[in-house]
């Protein structure tokens, strides 16, 4: 239990850290949500792994009922999670999250059933987050896909495909950004920032500006 009272410790820790709201362990306890659906959590699993499996759906339930947050106690979490907001934040049985992750509210790590000749393979349907990763509010991550460390899956995305580690991916479906280079990982709310460069909007503003030279070209040739 000493190892458990440590992750909520760091549970605890993470949403001073990263939630500028919040300023003390007391005011973390009674005024976020997402850390009491944690806390939750971190009790059901520990009843899930002894074999009281009914009881740790239920009692998630209850938690699910008065955070929004639903949370299967079968899911294995790292420590310093944290949950911004809460609401209507949904965690998958088979999913797997690393340590310091982020998620904010509307983030479901939601199943994908994959359908065989010889009938369905129901085992690892959710997705693995790696360490570090920010889920933006809104965004699906959907399948047993790998979310590679540090990654920043932007807000309202659909991601449907692995993530290599250290990328920021946007869009629906999801597609990776350009991004400066930095020298260290920073935490990024929400999952993106402003100086992240979209490819798409990228190419889109390239043919624009081919298709106006075109029409240059052409009126010129017109007019002669």
């Amino acid at each position: 239990m000493n190892k458990k009272f440590k992750m909520i410790l760091a549970d605890i820790d993470a949403v001073i850290a990263r939630d500028p709201a919040t300023k003390t362990r007391t005011e973390a306890l009674f005024c976020s949500a997402g850390l009491q659906a944690i806390i939750a959590y971190r009790f059901n699993h520990f009843l899930w792994k002894k074999g009281w499996k009914l009881t740790s759906r239920v009692l998630s339930q209850i938690a699910r009922f008065f955070t929004g947050v639903e949370i299967h106690p079968a899911a294995r979490i790292g420590s310093g999670f944290f949950i911004d907001h809460g609401m209507g934040v949904v965690v998958g049985e088979t999913s797997e999250i690393g340590n310091n992750v982020t998620l904010y509210h509307g983030v479901t790590l939601g199943g994908a059933t994959v359908f065989t000749k010889n009938g369905k393979i129901t085992t690892k349907r959710h997705p693995t987050l790696g360490n570090g990763v920010i889920v933006g509010a809104g965004a699906q991550v959907l399948g047993p896909i790998k979310i590679g460390d540090n990654c920043k899956i932007g807000a309202n995305a659909v991601v449907l495909k692995d993530v290599d580690a250290n990328q920021t991916v946007v869009g629906v479906p999801a597609h990776k950004v350009e991004q400066k280079k930095q020298k260290e990982f920073c935490f990024t709310a929400y999952g993106v920032c402003a100086n992240d460069r979209d490819p798409i909007e990228y190419q889109l503003e390239k043919m624009q500006k081919e298709i106006s030279e075109l029409r240059k070209n052409l009126q010129n040739k017109t007019q002669k």
